[in-house]
């Protein structure tokens, strides 16, 4: 099975190229954008990959929560890309993705991630790995930091951009259940890909009309009276 997969949920913009288990993949920080990369690194990984898009099998997006930007990015080029190929599209949600992205990394089987929401909040969810498959412990969720669900245990790694933000509010309401933090992780599309290949195998893929983000909220920005009552300016 030949798929392209794209996450852009977060500043770290990656693509990657899923042929028969194998994978290649490109990333970059673009926290301003990053839409006129994609397609070039699309072409770079078929070239390397000395494949033709005719080729594809499937596209997989990073379904979010996230950026809405970079979850329209995805999603928008996914689409495009399966009408145009006449192929199916899964998508797989973000939070998901960095815990596989984060066993692949460090061999954690606990991964409680979290990324930065933004409006002093942070999208969260927690997960246990079994054979490298994230299983839902919290689903993910979208709060202040001090107000995240705890999950049940100990040894939990904490991992996202969330901790960089707001990583002593966490790690005072997670206590003792995180054993690490790694702020440092994103998901990757190498990750999503290998996700999306299972779900594809089961025919899970879906016609690209169907393609959709998972916002998990649907406000984009503070209003001036919620600004002025946290202490900001109009």
């Amino acid at each position: 099975m030949n798929l392209l997969a794209f996450e852009t949920s977060t500043r770290r913009l990656s693509v990657a190229l899923w042929h028969y288990g194998e994978r290649i993949e490109r990333d970059r920080d673009l926290p301003n954008g990053g839409s006129e990369v994609l397609l070039p690194w699309v072409h770079e990984l078929l070239a390397e990959g000395e494949l033709t898009l005719a080729q594809i099998d499937g596209i997989a997006y990073g379904a979010g929560p996230g950026g809405f930007t970079g979850l329209r990015l995805a999603c928008g080029v996914a689409q495009g890309l399966a009408f145009g190929l006449d192929k199916p599209v899964v998508g797989v949600g973000s939070l998901e993705v960095l815990a596989r992205a984060a066993h692949e990394a460090t061999g954690a089987k606990k991964v409680f991630t979290c990324f930065d929401a933004r409006m002093n909040e942070v999208y969260s969810a927690a997960w246990l790995l079994r054979d490298a498959v994230p299983m839902q412990v919290l689903p993910p969720a979208v709060s202040s930091p001090g107000n995240v669900h705890v999950p049940n245990g100990g040894d939990w790694l904490g991992c996202g951009d969330g901790f960089s933000g707001y990583g002593d509010a966490l790690c005072a309401v997670l206590g003792d259940a995180v054993a690490h933090v790694r702020a440092d992780m994103f998901p990757t599309a190498g990750a999503l890909a290998a996700l999306a290949a299972r779900r594809f195998a089961r025919n899970e893929g879906v016609d690209a009309s169907l393609a959709a983000p998972l916002y998990v909220r649907d406000k984009v920005a503070l209003t001036t009276a919620e600004r002025l009552a946290r202490g900001g300016v109009r």
